[in-house]
């Protein structure tokens, strides 16, 4: 069953960005209509997807699925992009993308797990370690909030969110468990300090009201957001077999709730990818209805589905239909967004602070999983690869550079114990 739902998303995330229906690629979505309208030929697209994804399918989505043993959502979706882009039009281009993208999906669950294995027979083995990568993120992801916050207010509202976020987390550590009659109720304190913060920001993001008449676009492309209206079936199976996938454990949405699922906190893993959709609902929904591209996975809602709903079954059915749900009321959603445009604004920077929150709380996971490893070796590996990153113009996005460089201390260590340069710790 888990090859069966991984190859249908490859297959399925191929043939839609094929069909230039939907794709995964935030930064692919506004190129594509220049293929569908014919201003760009089919070798430009694919040489286009395949320099914006490649390097994030090898520095950012292996790392990430390797340190916790599931696989985050932009090691398939990304291949995809690039599946679907070099596969040729009309009718050979959507079996050849499906085939192509199907066997990716499963090349990538059997990769995953063969790399797994043939760590356990290295001299040093290092994945136990590898599991200290995602510690810091478990306790730090409810800050970003505060942070997105002080992005969008400044720091003294973003200070003042993170104290409120903070008394609400130790509020949860002394009352919890909550006993209600003879039900005892488990509070977690991240997940109450991420609803306190989530709260905050809403409210400061809802009392910025615009003034100015907002511009419609859903009458200037109502062709584009039609386009995407007709694709709704095909879509609607995707969320369904995103959601039931994510309800196995078998894939994640970010880095964070990846972390958080590896821990068996699913309830906080699902309220992190709730509110990473909140984050994503302006920029899919504004670049959707201007460019007629979907997103695969929408505005990444599936992700919080599967993981509060623990049935893959139930949690298919639910996908589905708020996949569907998002696009029937694109035009709602963008003419909300824009009565709102504090909300509208809180979404770039709700990205933002889990995009930095993620960068330090990774380097500091890596250090810690590379000194536990090889300690004294390990820290001077990444904080000297860290650096050389930035020197060298940040050819690793910054936040996979921890993750990568663990794995990489991984492997040095176990050729020093070959050739007797090291002995592993006790």
């Amino acid at each position: 069953m888990n090859y069966l739902i991984i190859a249908l998303i490859g297959a399925l995330g191929a043939i839609m960005a094929n069909k230039g229906i939907a794709v995964f690629n935030d930064g692919l979505r506004p190129i594509m209509p220049e293929h569908i309208e014919g201003r760009m030929t089919r070798k430009e697209l694919a040489a286009t997807s395949f320099a914006m994804s490649f390097g994030l399918v090898i520095g950012f989505g292996i790392p990430f699925s390797l340190t916790a043993s599931i696989i985050l959502i932009h090691c398939i979706l990304l291949g995809t992009d690039i599946i679907g882009t070099f596969s040729p039009d009309g009718k050979k281009g959507l079996v050849v993308s499906g085939i192509v993208g199907a066997l990716y999906g499963v090349g990538i669950l059997v990769g995953l797990e063969g790399i797994v294995k043939a760590f356990a027979l290295l001299p040093v083995n290092f994945m136990g370690s590898l599991g200290e990568v995602g510690k810091p993120i478990v306790i730090a992801f409810a800050a970003f909030p505060a942070l997105a916050t002080g992005y969008q207010y400044g720091a003294k509202k973003g200070l003042v969110n993170l104290f409120f976020s903070m008394i609400a987390r130790q509020i949860a550590i002394i009352v919890s468990p909550l006993k209600v009659g003879t039900v005892s109720i488990n509070i977690n304190p991240e997940g109450a300090a991420l609803i306190v913060g989530m709260a905050i920001l809403l409210f400061f993001a809802m009392r910025e009201k615009s003034d100015e008449e907002a511009i419609d676009l859903v009458s200037i492309f109502s062709e584009r957001v039609k386009r995407i209206k007709r694709n709704i079936p095909l879509l609607m199976v995707m969320g369904g077999l995103v959601a039931a996938a994510t309800s196995m454990n078998l894939m994640a949405g970010d880095p964070i709730s990846l972390n958080l699922m590896k821990e068996g906190q699913y309830l906080d893993a699902g309220f992190a990818a709730l509110a990473r959709g909140i984050g994503f609902i302006p920029l899919v929904a504004s670049t959707a209805i201007a460019t007629g591209v979907y997103a695969p996975v929408g505005m990444t809602f599936v992700f919080a589905i599967g993981l509060f709903v623990r049935n893959p079954i139930l949690a298919a059915i639910l996908g589905a239909a708020a996949i569907g749900i998002e696009v029937l009321f694109l035009g709602g959603i963008a003419g909300f967004l824009d009565k709102f445009p504090g909300l509208r604004k809180s979404g770039d920077n709700i990205r933002s602070a889990m995009s930095k929150l993620l960068e330090v709380a990774l380097l500091v996971g890596g250090m810690n999983a590379a000194n536990a490893i090889a300690p004294g070796i390990g820290y001077f590996i990444v904080i000297g690869l860290y650096i050389l990153n930035d020197i060298a113009g940040k050819p690793v996005v910054r936040m996979a550079v921890g993750p990568i460089a663990a794995i990489l201390v991984g492997v040095i260590v176990n050729i020093l114990a070959v050739v007797g340069l090291f002995t592993p710790p006790v």
